[in-house]
């Protein structure tokens, strides 16, 4: 290998290509969370069955993603993605082909899982193939696509229902994946495999990897509409992550060739990093969550409404990204995070003042911030927490800063939801105590909803009743959206601070491409 990595046309246009690869396996995330009624009623799937259209793929890509640095090292970084590429267009296809929903879910995980081997490889090029003189132009490209992906998921996705039909939520993967699998095999040229590492394949570690993982995304999914360990399933599932923790860590502290390398956790930058990107998971997938949920629940938007209104969030994303390339070549990269944590606080901030008649004007400057302050944490993360690693650790690195991110997407949709429903009870309860026979305005407004109802020849007195306990959950679930806000603002801010503890990663060390 040459000191330096030599950047090539050829290079620059194989990392392109791994670029639309990646963002195809984080669209598909989130691209059918508004479209989930079509799916099911298209499939004849219960309300249960319908949510592992999205749980399946979750759980499948989440044990990919830090299994993928080990077989880049096996296969090489041309031959994985080219196979992951040309399997997720095929799962994709079978997707949209699929007659019954058992078929969907077993299509959506092996669509998942083999969308998790092409995002890590895509971070790991960035970081070996480019000088860090390039890698505040090929940053941003990386943290756009890891952001605006999942943002513009619901809007894509609630778009393709409504205009055509859900098949073409999988359908519209085809031929771009085509494109992608030739792509990566005709261009790619970053490394070589070693094809005798496989002998030393750990297939207990993968097994304990799987049932940790797996387990792990499903307590997340499941826990908080089951009561967590007071249901069967989940409880299970607890005890399988559990043992499947315990033996992933021993085997990857005692093996010589773990399958999850974890000693990039000793540079402090990547550990550091790390704990940043799931932070960042959290902010994005939360955020991600609570916008089409509130205008969902709360204002009664349909799938192609909410796609309309949240799509300035990814819009602002889109224009910011050159600026974050530009700034992360002048400013510190630690204050530049400092500024992006800080914005992002502030545009949660903002949300807690939200009431249920909040539409896209009230909206529109929270979701600008958001998309502005995203790009300014992404960059600097990728730059500060992988910039400083040698070549050799990249791979594997890639695949644990990645996995960081979506375990905090996974915790932070868990933490979420649980206070969702359980502030919203407290809410209710609180309310309904201040709504009673002593509270003068509460009765003249029972008694004003009653005469309209009798007026109409209704029951009045039992119809106010129910109007008035309906207002009260509407507004317990507002207050329990403010709570969650509130929440996330303090996460941001007092993280804010740590982000001075990284050190900056050389400008003009050039890192060996491996």
């Amino acid at each position: 290998m040459d000191d330096a990595p030599e950047l090539t046309g050829r290079r620059i246009a194989a990392f392109m290509v791994m670029v639309v690869g990646m963002f195809m396996a984080i669209l598909d995330i989130q691209i059918v969370s508004a479209s989930l009624p079509d799916i099911q009623a298209g499939l004849g799937a219960s309300p249960d069955e319908i949510s592992w259209v999205q749980t399946a793929y979750l759980i499948a890509e989440v044990i990919m993603i830090p299994l993928s640095g080990f077989l880049s090292r096996v296969m090489s970084t041309r031959i994985l993605f080219t196979a992951a590429a040309a399997g997720f267009t095929a799962a994709s296809f079978m997707c949209a082909t699929s007659g019954s929903i058992s078929e969907m879910i077993l299509w959506r995980g092996l669509q998942g899982f083999l969308g998790g081997g092409m995002i890590p490889s895509v971070f790991a090029a960035a970081f070996t193939i480019f000088p860090p003189s390039k890698r505040n132009v090929v940053s941003p490209i990386i943290g756009l696509i890891a952001t605006l992906a999942p943002t513009v998921g619901p809007t894509v996705g609630g778009y393709l229902s409504h205009a055509l039909s859900w098949h073409w939520l999988f359908l519209v993967n085809v031929i771009p994946g085509i494109a992608v699998a030739i792509g990566a095999w005709t261009l790619i040229d970053f490394d070589r495999p070693n094809w005798k590492l496989f002998n030393r394949f750990d297939w207990w570690g993968l097994a304990a990897l799987a049932g940790f993982l797996g387990g792990l995304e499903y307590v997340l999914e499941e826990g908080p509409a089951n009561d967590w360990l007071q249901d069967e399933a989940v409880a299970v599932l607890a005890v399988i992550m559990v043992v499947g923790a315990i033996v992933t860590f021993w085997r990857a502290f005692t093996r010589e060739e773990p399958i999850v390398d974890l000693s990039a956790f000793g540079n402090t930058n990547f550990a550091v990093g790390s704990v940043f990107s799931f932070t960042m998971g959290i902010g994005l997938y939360g955020l991600t969550y609570l916008y089409p949920l509130y205008l969902a629940s709360i204002r009664g938007y349909d799938s192609l409404m909410i796609g309309e209104t949240v799509f300035i969030s990814g819009l602002a994303m889109f224009v910011s990204a050159p600026l974050a390339g530009i700034l992360a070549s002048r400013l510190d990269l630690r204050v530049m995070l400092l500024i992006g944590f800080i914005g992002f606080a502030t545009s949660t901030w903002m949300l807690t003042g939200l009431t249920a008649e909040w539409d896209f004007r009230e909206l529109m400057l929270p979701q600008i911030l958001r998309g502005l302050s995203l790009m300014l944490c992404m960059v600097p993360i990728n730059n500060l927490a992988l910039g400083t690693l040698p070549p050799e650790k990249m791979k594997g690195a890639s695949g644990l800063y990645n996995l960081m991110r979506n375990l905090g997407g996974a915790v932070g949709l868990a933490v979420i939801n649980t206070l969702l429903t359980d502030r919203r009870t407290l809410h209710y309860e609180r309310l309904s105590e201040a709504v009673n026979w002593t509270n003068d305005e509460a009765l003249r407004q029972l008694d004003m909803m009653a005469r309209n109802l009798t007026a109409r020849g209704l029951d009045g007195t039992t119809g106010a009743l129910a109007q008035m306990a309906g207002r009260l959950r509407g507004q317990a679930a507002v207050m329990s959206f403010i709570d969650v806000f509130v929440l996330i603002t303090v996460l941001f801010g007092g993280l804010a601070l740590a982000a001075l503890l990284m050190r900056a990663p050389p400008k003009d060390k050039a890192v060996a491409a491996h």
